[in-house]
């Protein structure tokens, strides 16, 4: 993909890539995924449209992964800094 750059762009940097919005809950944005991943699948868009939809959906999967990652150390916060499997039978 590296031959069609256009080289007077600069390469886009991954790390100043904006949230998809910053309200947007875990749920929400898998919500949006979910239903993007049903229309790219669908076959039916048009280039441009599957390019914007291909995009939003790296912006989104980026955010749930921040979501969970957070998730994740707030929990080992609450567990005392070691994570351990989950067994449902002890309190």
């Amino acid at each position: 993909m590296e031959r069609f750059r256009n080289p007077e762009m600069p390469p886009p940097d991954p790390s100043k890539t904006p949230s998809p919005a910053p309200g947007l809950t875990f749920e929400q944005a898998l919500a949006e995924l979910e239903a993007l991943v049903a229309r790219m699948e669908d076959g039916k868009l048009p280039l441009e449209e599957s390019l914007a939809a291909y995009q939003r959906g790296a912006e989104l999967i980026r955010h749930c992964e921040s979501k969970l990652t957070d998730a994740q150390a707030r929990i080992a916060i609450l567990d005392g800094e070691a994570l351990r499997e989950f067994d449902p039978g002890t309190k």
